[in-house]
């Protein structure tokens, strides 16, 4: 089984106003981490004391680093068409969409499942299915939360052990099969192409 799980840090929760600050995607091949996509992302503008405390990004961790322009197309390039896992997917999902609008650049093109709402089917009764409760309730060695690298490599351990309880005779599901345990539809990156450039009378492309 070959996927990439992935997640962001972020100035906010709002796709398109806030902004990134870091991704992590992690390649996983057979159960083992085959390769990793993470990076600093300077936002260009502060981040928000309520942000930083959460995933413990400052301002002067992330002056220099690239900006989110720099960051895309190989992101891009590391995903491929790999199936792409993160938990609660639209929230991520959501912001690297904005941002590919915005730039408008080619975007990865695997289907994104969500270990959220899988998980609730998978383990129903838990008192909360946040990553962190996921990843204890399943033993799976932690560290730090709530950094890019780190939460996308829990979340993809947490998907090889969602697949392991839904398999039938060491069998995987198929991908059909695990976008109908999610309880919605399926979910990719839209197509994005390149708008061609128009000259105004003193001919400044715009």
């Amino acid at each position: 089984m070959r996927f990439i799980a992935f997640d962001l840090e972020t100035t906010g929760i709002i796709p398109g106003v806030d902004k990134i600050v870091e991704i992590g995607a992690v390649l996983f091949v057979n159960g083992q981490v085959d390769a990793v996509f993470s990076t600093l992302i300077d936002p260009l503008r502060p981040i928000p004391p309520g942000a930083s405390r959460v995933n413990g990004i400052s301002d002067d961790m992330v002056r220099g680093k690239p900006t989110i322009d720099k960051i895309l197309e190989p992101l891009s390039e590391f995903c491929g068409t790999d199936i792409m896992v993160a938990h609660n997917a639209p929230f991520d999902s959501q912001f690297l969409i904005a941002d590919y609008k915005k730039i408008e650049l080619s975007t990865p093109g695997g289907i994104i499942l969500d270990t959220l709402p899988i998980s609730r089917k998978v383990f129903p009764g838990l008192a909360n299915y946040k990553l962190g409760t996921l990843v204890q309730h399943l033993k799976i060695p932690t560290g730090q939360l709530h950094r890019a690298e780190e939460d996308a490599t829990y979340c993809g351990r947490l998907f090889i052990e969602l697949v392991k309880r839904i398999s039938v005779n060491g069998q995987p599901p198929a991908v059909t099969n695990l976008i109908a345990l999610t309880g919605k539809p399926e979910l990719k990156f839209p197509l994005i192409e390149k708008k061609p450039k128009q000259m105004d009378l003193s001919g400044n492309l715009f």
